[in-house]
C-alpha cells in the first residue's frame, strides 16, 4: 500500500510478486483504502501480507538520503496530548486507543537484511516536520527512530483489523528537520525503493507468514538503530 501513483510506480517496477494499491495520503486515507481491500479480499483469495511503503524522511545521520529503513515499530507519533508544561502524553497514556504496532520480528529482520535496509521505528506523522525544534522533539520522544512518514500507522492499524502481520518499508527522500524542498531527492528515494523491493522478492515468493495481528511496540531503548546484515 503507497500513498501515492509514483510510489506505486517505483515498487511495481521491481517485479516483487505483490499486488500495489494507492491509498492516498495520511493515515485516515491510506487506513480507509486499506480495510476496504482487505475486506474485499476476504470475500475472495485473502491476502497473507500489509506493506505500507513510500519514501520519507530520515533522521541523520543514521537514514541518508537514498537509504532505506524497515520498521522494527510503527509508532504514531503525534496521536495524544499536549501538556501546558510543553511535555506530550500519548493517546495510550491517556487510558485509551493505541500509539503503534511491531511488526513480526523476524519477518522484518529478514526484510530488512534483504533490503539492505536500517532496522528501526518508523514514525507515523500528519504534518511533515519542517524545523529543528519539532526534529528534536520527535527524537527526544522517539530516540531510535530512523524515519517518519505519513501512512504506516492507518496500514497497521486495517492490517490489525483483519488479523494481518504488516511491514512498512520507506525510502528516504530528505532529511528530517528544517523543510529545505530543494535539498529533497525524491527521484533517488524512488530508486532506491525500487532497487529494495527486489531484494524482497524471496520474501514474497516464501511461504506466508503467520496470520497474526501486528504486537504493540515495546518502550524505546536508548541505543541507536543499527544496519541489518
Amino acid at each position: 500500500m503507497t500513498a501515492v501513483a509514483p510510489e506505486a510506480e517505483a515498487v511495481g517496477a521491481a517485479d516483487s510478486g505483490a499486488e500495489v494499491l494507492v491509498g492516498g495520503v495520511g493515515p485516515a486515507a491510506v487506513a480507509a483504502r486499506t480495510a476496504t481491500a482487505l475486506a474485499g479480499a476476504d470475500r475472495g483469495s485473502p491476502y497473507d501480507l500489509v506493506v505500507s511503503a513510500g519514501i520519507g524522511g530520515g533522521f541523520a545521520p543514521y537514514a541518508p538520503i537514498g537509504s532505506l529503513v524497515v520498521a522494527e515499530a510503527i509508532v504514531a507519533a503525534d496521536l495524544g496530548a499536549g501538556l501546558p508544561d510543553g511535555g506530550w502524553l500519548a493517546v495510550d497514556e491517556l487510558g485509551f486507543g493505541r500509539t503503534g504496532h511491531r511488526p513480526p520480528p523476524a519477518l522484518a529482520r529478514e526484510a530488512a537484511r534483504l533490503a539492505d535496509a536500517l532496522y528501526a521505528p518508523v514514525l507515523t506523522v500528519s504534518t511533515v516536520t519542517g524545523s529543528a525544534a519539532r526534529a528534536a522533539e520527535l527524537t527526544g520522544r522517539h530516540p531510535r527512530a530512523g524515519a517518519e512518514a505519513m501512512e504506516g500507522f492507518g496500514v497497521a492499524e486495517a492490517a490489525a483489523l483483519h488479523g494481518l502481520p504488516v511491514l512498512e518499508i520507506r525510502a528516504i527522500s530528505n532529511v528530517v528537520g528544517p523543510r529545505d524542498r530543494d535539498a529533497w531527492r525524491i527521484k533517488d528515494a524512488l530508486t532506491a525503493l525500487t532497487e529494495g523491493f527486489r531484494g524482497l522478492r524471496p520474501l514474497f515468493e516464501g511461504p506466508a507468514p503467520e496470520r497474526s495481528a501486528p504486537e504493540r511496540p515495546a518502550p524505546p531503548r536508548p541505543a541507536r538503530p543499527s544496519k541489518e546484515s
